[in-house]
This record gives C-alpha cells, structure tokens and sequence, in this order.
C-alpha cells in the first residue's frame, strides 16, 4: 500500500510541475481520497493533504520572487485577496482555538486539515483559475466527483455490497454510505456539489443547439445524470437534513433565475400540495422532521442541551471548548439516553411509566459526538465566540458580493445561483449537523470562496467579460 502511495504522490509531483492546473482539477476531482491515511515522519496525513501541499509548494516555489517583491510594497486593493482580512481572523482564532486545547495533537492536526490547507487550496484556485469562464471546469470536476460516490451509493443500496455497518447493510435498514464510513457524509458532500452540477446543467440547456451541437448535447446529459444520481444518492444514504437543504436551494434557484423557472416552481408547488391533500399522513411526518420531534431531531435536541449546559460554565461561551476537545468538555453534561417520544402517541407517557417493555423500546443511548451538530454551535465550540463571529462575517461577505455581481450582470447568472445555493445547502443542513470540519467538506467551502473570489477580483478591474 505504501508503494502504491508513493508512486501515486511521485506521478501527481509530475503532473504537478509540468501541468499544475490538470493537477488541481485532479485533486478537486479526488477530494475524497482523504481517507488514504498514512504517516510521513510520524505525522499523520491524508491522500487530499498531501496533494494540496505538493501543488502549494510548487506554486509557492515557482512564483517565490514575485511573491516578496509583492510583500515589499503595499498592493492596490484591487489586486489583493477577496476575504483576505478574514482569512487571517480565521487563522488567528484557529490557532487561539490550539491554544485552549493545550496544543494537543489532534488540535494540530485540525488546524493543519481545516484551515490551513483548504485556505492553501483557496489561493491555489484563484491563481490558476483566474479566468470567468474557468468555473465550468472547476464544476466539471466536482460533477465527476459526484457522479463517482453516487455509482458507489447506487450499487450498495441495491446489492447491500461494501456497506461494513450491519445494521446499515440489512435490507430493512439499508443506508448507502458510498467511499465514506458513514451515510450522513454521502449527503454532506453530495448537496452542495449537486446545487452547483445543477447551475451547470442550467447553463449547458440555456447554449444547447439540438439539431448542431452533439457535445453540448454530452454535456447536458453527463451533468444532468450526475445531477439525478446524486439525488438518489442522498436519498439511499437517508440523509433527510440533506435533502431539505437541497431542495431549498433548488427552489431559491427557480425562483430567481427567469419566469419560465418560477412558472415550473409553481406548478411542483400545486402539485405537492395536491399530493398532500391526497395522502394527509406525510404532513405529520414533514412536521415532526421539520420540529425536530423525530427520533433523529430528538437526539439533537439532548445533544444542543448538553452543549448549553456546557457552554455557560467558566469562560466556553467566550473561548469555546478548543479545537477537537468538544467531547472531553461536554463529557460532564452528558446524559446516557433519551426516552424517544412519539408525538402522535397521545399514551405515550403512560406506556413509558407503566410498561417495561415499551420503556426499552423507547429508550435511546447517546454518544458523545465530535461535534454539536449545529453549525453555530460547532464553531462556536471549537473557536469561541470570535471564531463563530468570523465565520458568520465571512457568510454574510459571500451572499452580498454575490448578489452585488448578479446585480451589475458581471457573473453568468447560472454560477451565482448555484454558488449562492451551495452555501445555502451547508448552512440549512449545517443547522441539524457539521458541514465544515472534515477534510473535504472544508475544502469545499473554500472553493466556493474561491469561485466567487476569481469574479470580485475582475470586478474590481471594471471588465465586464459575464459569460
């Protein structure tokens, strides 16, 4: 295995050198080889890590000299980084967050994953891909990322085949967990790209000729089919706050593209409504997972009430609980279970009470989990108030430059609806789980950023070039 790595490394290293923007179209094509673990020198790293790092030093290397010239006098605003002032807050609060941890080794490695190297992609990415229309390649490689694990979801659900959990591999309970170790991850990766391959199959019907062009006609189906598969992908892993999310975004999408998009939103509206006046029981159903009265919801809401507690001791409201150390300091507040209650069940206390057999049914063990599954909880947690406020800076920064460059018609609009709809997918699923601290998922964020990055730095230059 070894070997197989490093021959691996040595082949990306020459691609690296001779074609860097092929390398990193690989890379972001292969965000999930994280899970390739392995040890260089007795520090742990990923397949994802080391490419990142192998692309980063040859750049840096490449462009050293015109890197320190640049260091040396002060640069006009439009040439400097978008979100440049919140990269180093982030930084800060990062490594202010290893501080509170006691500089551990996991810290560390958090550190090194979740915000060093993504943000080592981010600069990478604008570099390379300084061109508008270089979005479509960029969104190629994620569908093809996509369009890989949601085969592998395809597979497993209909054969129970690699699935290693076996309560997720019997029939009754299947849940597709793709190249991942568990099924929320096949949505936390999947919606955000699948908003974006949607804004590129809008983009590939809006040019398609279909009596000349046969390629844009590929394109149209290769993007459209990655688009589907990734939503029966989520829908085979059972990821529910995923699909909400998605659906959200879909629908914002619609709405704010062109008539013809709100004229199609209208007639989905009137025809789930119909489907809900026919088959009323899936209302109850859409409640409780919206009110989080489901088992799932339930089990975040014992979890939000632990962190709470935790949260309001000594100073975690204000320094967090420190980067990775979330479960050591949530341990004290934690309860062994929960009793799962049935909302429709106007009995239930009483068979709770009074029937032993029905109380075991009911009960429900809880694990102490990385993270509060809350995404204002989980930076909140592990960066202190400060990290959560710089995040949240950072979101709000994302939405008004992108809503800024669809006013002034500088960005093909297709784009800025699917980046606004990937960010909208992580913060609506982020609200019921963690979008952000896993290698890819990190990544990703910061190549929305840089996405968005590449058309405020020609915005700043005036040339209006939308495609």
């Amino acid at each position: 295995m070894e070997i197989l790595i490093a021959l691996y490394l040595v082949i990306y290293l020459v691609l690296t050198i001779f074609r860097p923007r092929l390398a990193l179209l690989f890379l972001i094509f292969a965000l999930p080889s994280y899970l390739i673990r392995f040890n260089i020198f007795q520090i742990p790293l990923t397949l994802l890590e080391t490419q990142i790092i192998i692309s980063f030093l040859a750049w840096f290397f490449k462009n050293y000299k015109g890197l320190v010239k640049n260091l040396k006098q002060k640069l006009p605003k439009k040439l400097s980084y978008p979100f440049r002032n919140e990269i180093i807050l982030w930084l800060i609060v990062a490594f202010l967050a290893v501080i509170v941890s006691n500089f551990s080794p996991a810290s560390l490695g958090i550190l090194k994953a979740y915000f060093i190297e993504p943000i080592m992609l981010f600069i990478l990415i604008i570099n390379y891909f300084f061109k508008q229309e270089d979005w479509q390649k960029i969104t190629w490689a994620l569908t093809f990322s996509a369009l890989l694990v949601s085969i592998v979801s395809f597979y497993q659900y209909f054969t129970g085949d690699f699935i290693f959990n076996s309560f997720w591999s019997e029939l009754e309970t299947r849940r597709a967990v793709s190249v991942f170790g568990y099924p929320n991850a096949v949505g936390l990766y999947l919606a955000p790209i699948a908003i974006l391959t949607f804004s590129l199959t809008v983009n590939c019907l809006k040019k398609i000729n279909f009596k000349k062009n046969k390629k844009q006609i590929l394109y149209l189906v290769v993007s459209g089919l990655s688009f589907l598969l990734s939503i029966l992908a989520i829908y085979f892993a059972k990821s529910d706050g995923a699909l909400i999310a998605l659906s959200a975004s879909i629908f914002l999408f619609l709405i704010f593209y062109n008539k013809n998009s709100r004229l199609i939103i209208s007639v989905l509206t009137s025809i789930f409504i119909i489907f809900l006046i026919i088959y009323p029981s899936y209302i109850s159903d859409i409640k409780n997972k919206l009110l989080l009265q489901d088992k799932s919801g339930q089990i975040r809401l014992a979890q939000w009430s632990e962190t709470y507690q935790m949260m309001k001791t000594d100073n975690n409201w204000l320094t967090g609980s420190g980067l990775s150390n979330y479960q050591k300091k949530v341990s004290p507040y934690h309860q062994e279970g929960i009793f799962v209650k049935d909302y429709n069940d106007p009995k239930w206390l009483n068979k709770v009470l009074f029937n032993d057999e029905f109380r075991k049914k009911a009960w429900q063990p809880l694990e102490i989990y990385l993270y509060p599954h809350n995404i204002f909880l989980n930076f909140w947690t592990e960066l202190g108030l400060l990290g959560l406020i710089v995040f949240l800076a950072m979101v709000i920064k994302y939405y008004q430059k992108s809503i800024l460059l669809i006013r002034k018609n500088f960005i093909n609009k297709s784009l800025a609806l699917g980046l606004l709809g990937a960010m909208t997918v992580i913060f609506i699923h982020g609200l019921v789980d963690v979008p952000y601290f896993k290698n890819d998922l990190s990544a990703l964020f910061w190549l929305f950023l840089a996405l968005l990055s590449i058309h405020i730095i020609k915005y700043r230059y005036g040339k209006n070039t939308s495609n």
